[in-house]
């Protein structure tokens, strides 16, 4: 059975308001049999959780680095009560999508640290894995994982093949999205094309991070043509590319993708198709 694990999909995203239940459709129907729908702030948990439960798919509670600013001090109490609830929710996979960003200007680096370094532990106090935010980040993120690292996935990673086998030697895997369809992305194809398969895992961060085939340039976009919006559905096509770039059968890499998935996320075997737990 091929089918394919979207370990990183925002469908709660306004974006997908209008239509999010056609987006999960078209993702079923292009072989994506699974999502994970990771939140990134406290009052999006009930939404996330509501969705996963009505689509099939599975969620992620945590505090995104870039909603740091907005986040109350108790915010962290709130994650770990949300935790603590849905304990035995088996659509609850993991801690996410929390992180460290230090590209986006202006945000205080400190209160991203304490942030992030709260939600480890709770991850860690709840046996649960996390889901990675790394965005010029990697160094840091990797300091407070070898204090005790829960495992997961690295989300979007585009750092160093050296940052990238200490994400592995801490439990990781590492997920490989849009931006790798780019010619251009010299260092992240090869990442994707030399590092073991059992390191890559598949994802969107739809509506975000679009395939070059849906990207228009600001040229283009001022000329009137509309920027296609990034959706599960275009997961099969990233699959391809990888495959292509490492001159392996899609069915292969659809495979080991699925099972990289599930080792990163234990939980998600139980809600997977039977041919695929």
């Amino acid at each position: 059975m091929t089918a394919l694990v979207d370990t990183h999909c925002h469908l709660d995203a306004p974006e997908f308001a209008p239509d999010a239940m056609d987006v999960r459709r078209r993702a079923s129907e292009a072989g994506v049999c699974h999502c994970v729908l990771p939140a990134v702030a406290v009052d999006q948990f009930a939404a996330v959780r509501a969705l996963a439960h009505a689509t099939g798919d599975s969620y992620a509670l945590g505090i995104h680095p870039l909603c740091t600013p907005a986040a109350h001090d108790e915010d962290l109490q709130r994650l770990d009560h949300a935790l603590s609830a849905h304990a035995a929710d088996p659509h609850l996979v993991a801690v996410g999508e929390i992180g460290l960003d230090f590209f986006v200007p202006g945000l205080d680096p400190q209160r991203q640290e304490r942030f992030y370094a709260g939600q480890l532990a709770l991850a860690r106090e709840h046996g649960l894995p996390v889901i990675l935010h790394v965005r010029r980040s990697a160094d840091r993120l990797l300091k407070h994982l070898r204090a005790g690292s829960p495992g997961g996935i690295a989300h979007a990673f585009n750092g160093s093949e050296q940052q990238a086998r200490q994400f592995l030697d801490l439990g990781f895997k590492l997920g490989f999205g849009g931006a790798v369809t780019y010619e251009r992305a010299l260092q992240l194809r090869r990442l994707a094309t030399t590092l073991p398969l059992s390191a890559l895992v598949l994802e969107t961060d739809s509506p975000d991070i679009p395939p070059h085939w849906l990207y228009r340039t600001a040229a283009e976009r001022q000329a009137g043509q509309a920027q296609g919006r990034n959706e599960p559905a275009q997961l099969p096509r990233i699959g391809q590319v990888i495959a292509d770039l490492r001159g392996i059968a899609f069915e292969e890499l659809a495979a080991a993708t699925t099972g990289n998935a599930r080792a990163a996320l234990p939980r998600l075997a139980a809600l997977l198709p039977a041919g695929l737990r």
